[in-house]
């Protein structure tokens, strides 16, 4: 009887922990990480590890500890104790995950970077553009970078060697106009070579596909993230970024 009492207490758990666990991931997959930066990222990889920790131990937990023959109080401590752990273990969960969020896409000359908010030079915030003072919330904001220029350089290439490249800095952070829809049409290759060399990219084939725009009219060009490098997808005929695809150039 006290076993049934158990699992019923610790199924209990196990659907309060499923419910918490929806909410969270409807967080982060939609407005931390929209697609595709769920997947290239980490996002997702994240929210898995955090999601099965967080509803496999506090249901395991009260599974342990439920018994009706202790007192009331000292039940009620124990189960108190688990759930404040399991929120805490929570807590420190989303906190990681919301400092590895992409907060920028940024084009670096012939490439774009997608930048975690934990990447982020915060240092120079105060020199970006007003509307990029503030991380993003919601996905990564699409900006050009500016060149380097006289001193600039060698403190833009001392900084690129220690890990802090353009896209990371925020007094190089401009917003996307003309010039930078001029440089992706000129550094971008065509999707359609890139087809004729591998056929049955049926993955690609689908990322051309939700874009809306003929395949002959696309360029691609590369983009770094922290888990997997894809390719960015561009209108050649407006300069727009309008979608992303799996090729790792």
């Amino acid at each position: 009887m006290n076993l049934k009492l158990r699992l019923r207490a610790a199924g209990i758990h196990l659907l309060s922990s499923l419910v918490v666990a929806i909410i969270a991931a409807s967080l982060v997959l939609t407005l931390w990480y929209p697609w595709p930066y769920r997947v290239v990222s980490g996002g997702q990889n994240l929210l898995f590890i955090l999601m099965t920790v967080d509803i496999v131990i506090g249901p395991l937990l009260t599974l342990a500890v439920y018994n009706t023959s202790k007192p009331t109080k000292e039940l009620r401590r124990d189960l108190l104790v688990i759930v404040l752990l399991q929120l805490s273990a929570l807590s420190y969960g989303l906190y990681t995950v919301h400092q590895a969020r992409p907060v920028v896409l940024a084009l670096e000359v012939d490439r774009f970077r997608v930048t975690s908010a934990i990447d982020v030079v915060t240092s120079e915030l105060s020199q970006a553009p007003e509307e990029f003072r503030n991380l993003s919330f919601t996905g990564p904001r699409l900006v050009s970078t500016a060149t380097p220029r006289g001193e600039q350089r060698l403190d833009a290439i001392v900084m690129g060697m220690s890990g802090a490249d353009l896209g990371t800095r925020p007094s190089f952070w401009r917003p996307w106009d003309d010039n930078a829809r001029q440089q992706v049409v000129k550094t971008g290759r065509p999707v359609s070579a890139w087809l004729l060399e591998h056929p049955r990219a049926e993955e690609v084939n689908e990322a051309i596909s939700r874009t809306g725009v003929p395949a002959d009219r696309l360029l691609y060009l590369p983009l770094l993230a922290r888990r997997t490098d894809w390719s960015v997808l561009v209108d050649r005929e407006s300069g727009l970024v309008v979608g992303f695809a799996p090729i790792d150039v």
